[in-house]
């Protein structure tokens, strides 16, 4: 392998047949490349997928108030749906394997928020104490708001901390008072959402009990959000139908009825899109595998009309006393050496590619674009192999020919 005479010849062969190399090595280079490409491509795919899950629990379940479309016990269709806080009450408190739940009212009639001379408009929520355990937020300083501040009806905010750096500048906002619409809330708190997309938003939380008796005097909700303690789809299935069941009861409804309550389970729908990118990564591995496939038959094609080509040289040399072996150890090196340059030159530029689009490319649908280096590495490996497979088929072929027949090779 370390022949000096061996590594002299190839090169040799190489610089005298640049084109033929330059498209062997062209076939192995692209089959690696595309197959980085394409699972470095679909990663960020997923990843960005991933991302927006890990801003809410997982084990979440959303539920919306809708509108009857079918007629049910003497009530008529077209009968708007109403949530309040004893639909959340119950729900909290009554059905087996909920955790932590948030009811959500919207403030209507404005969204300016001010302090001093500053004002700003600002996404405004009103939800329980345990919101935090269903729309992951960071607390950066400060708390969120308790049960005793719900029970109390205190008049207290939590801001994002973009919300605060626009009110507030440099300046400390804990303890200081703003007002929203006009009326004056104490900050005790501000927070970065755990989702990026989200983290440039200004928004405002406070206790939906001071929301309801401040804005509408009413127990309405708009929105009614719980987790679960399933430890699988299926039990987190369970409880989503448990939930529906009873609401159907609460408010003497079809349960049947598709647009009397709308619902998302977390769970159930990131267990759907894992199948789908199972689906999406098969479909890639089978794109690069093919594409290697076409380097691998490519370098076979070339490396038969390379023993062609030298039949008549493999004759003298056989004539001169070399071996079959020797005479196979020859062309297999070079095969070699070609399918691990260009492999190795594929890999490079696939694996750099990414790096380039990963730190430039900043979007919702495609995060962080990477390859498993163990993947790159393993593929360029099997086509190193593939290319010495390619290459010892036709140089035995070769190194089994009689000089004599050889020599007599036009």
């Amino acid at each position: 392998m370390f022949d000096i005479d061996k590594w002299q010849e190839i090169f040799a062969t190489i610089q005298k047949n640049k084109l033929r190399t330059f498209l062997t090595g062209f076939s192995v280079a692209w089959g690696i490349f595309m197959l980085i490409i394409l699972l470095g491509s679909g990663k960020g795919i997923e990843n960005s997928v991933h991302k927006n899950f890990e801003s809410r629990a997982l084990n979440s379940i959303q539920l919306w108030p809708g509108t009857t479309s079918v007629a049910y016990k003497g009530n008529k269709v077209g009968r708007d749906i109403r949530f309040d806080n004893e639909d959340f009450d119950y729900l909290k408190n009554h059905i087996d394997g909920v955790q932590y739940g948030s009811g959500r009212y919207y403030i209507s009639g404005g969204s300016l928020v001010a302090y001093k001379k500053q004002f700003a408009s600002m996404d405004l929520r009103a939800v329980h104490p345990d919101f935090p355990h269903i729309e992951l937020l960071n607390i950066l300083s400060g708390r969120f708001f308790n049960r005793f501040d719900l029970e109390q009806y205190a008049k207290v905010v939590v801001l994002s901390l973009n919300a605060k750096e626009e009110l507030f500048k440099k300046e400390e906002a804990i303890g200081k008072y703003v007002t929203v619409t006009g009326i004056p809330f104490e900050v005790i708190g501000v927070f970065t959402p755990k989702n990026e997309q989200d983290q440039d938003s200004k928004t405002l939380y406070m206790p939906i009990s001071t929301a309801q008796r401040v804005y509408s005097g009413s127990n309405q909700l708009h929105n009614i959000a719980v987790t679960t303690a399933a430890a699988s789809v299926e039990e987190s299935k369970a409880i989503h139908e448990e939930i529906k069941r009873v609401m159907a009861k609460r408010h003497h409804y079809d349960i049947k009825d598709p647009k009397a309550l709308y619902s998302y389970n977390a769970l159930e729908d990131f267990e759907k899109v894992k199948t789908v990118f199972y689906g999406i990564r098969l479909f890639m591995w089978v794109i690069g595998i093919g594409t290697i496939i076409a380097g691998i038959v490519g370098v076979s094609n070339i490396m038969i009309v390379v023993v062609r080509e030298r039949t008549k040289e493999i004759g003298i040399r056989k004539a001169l006393g070399a071996t079959p072996w020797s005479i196979i150890g020859l062309i297999l090196q070079e095969a070699i050496f070609i399918t691990a340059v260009a492999g190795y030159v594929g890999m490079v530029l696939g694996i750099g590619i990414l790096e380039i689009v990963s730190k430039n490319v900043k979007t919702a649908f495609f995060l962080n674009p990477e390859a498993d280096l163990s993947v790159a590495f393993s593929a360029t490996v099997l086509l190193v192999v593939a290319g010495a497979i390619a290459g010892f088929i036709p140089a035995r072929r070769a190194a089994a020919i009689r000089p004599v027949e050889a020599l007599k090779d036009e």
